[in-house]
């Protein structure tokens, strides 16, 4: 009498309750998990960024300045990381359902975020290039 295989009871009971569907080729399932690791990555460069605005800029802003540029910094690493999470959740219930893939909505927050960022540091150093 064979027993059933429980290991993989826990993700089974959790892919059916999140996702549903049925399960698609691994090979886009892990691709869907690198796109994820590659926004992580992004996420924590952004982290990165913010911490050494604060620990290092102290010389280059005013106080003031650097608070708003440390937690816009630290804020839009919160965005990504927590719209890599959604992503990932919906390209993989997309896959499981067979749907077309959604668009991004990451690329336009992240590319607004990084083109205010370059703005407002142009518009802060421009004096001091002798503009």
């Amino acid at each position: 009498m064979s027993t059933p295989d429980h290991r993989n009871l826990p993700r089974k009971t959790l892919s059916l309750s999140l996702l549903g569907g049925e399960e698609p080729d691994p090979r886009f399932t892990l691709a869907n998990e690198r796109t994820f690791l590659a926004w992580i990555r992004t996420a924590l460069a952004l982290l990165g960024g913010g911490i050494a605005v604060e620990t290092f800029a102290s010389q280059a802003f005013e106080p003031l300045l650097r608070l708003i540029i440390t937690l816009s910094l630290l804020s839009l690493s919160i965005l990504v990381s927590v719209g890599a999470c959604l992503r990932w959740l919906s390209v993989e219930r997309a896959l499981r359902h067979r749907h077309a893939l959604p668009l991004p909505g990451l690329v336009p927050l992240l590319a607004l975020g990084c083109c205010m960022a370059a703005l407002i540091m142009i518009g802060l150093f421009w004096p001091r290039w002798g503009g």
